[in-house]
């Protein structure tokens, strides 16, 4: 599943280091979701979204559809 996690991390000028904190998993899940290598889990979605101040559909939705 595509995502805009590392767009929207970079934006809000933290590391994956520091989303991984404020998210409470390891940073290499950070880096493995933002590379498609691992979906996370519902919660986690939602908790990657509150920390980036978005929603969970805008993290997940397809550029194409953005446009």
């Amino acid at each position: 599943m595509n995502n805009h996690i590392k767009k929207l991390r970079k934006s809000a000028k933290l590391s994956q280091e520091e989303l991984a904190k404020l998210c409470k998993v390891s940073r290499q899940t950070i880096n493995a979701i933002e590379n498609n290598k691992y979906d996370p889990t519902l919660q986690l979605a939602f908790d990657i979204a509150s920390v980036l101040d978005t929603t969970v559909d805008e993290l997940f939705i397809s550029s194409s559809i953005r446009e």
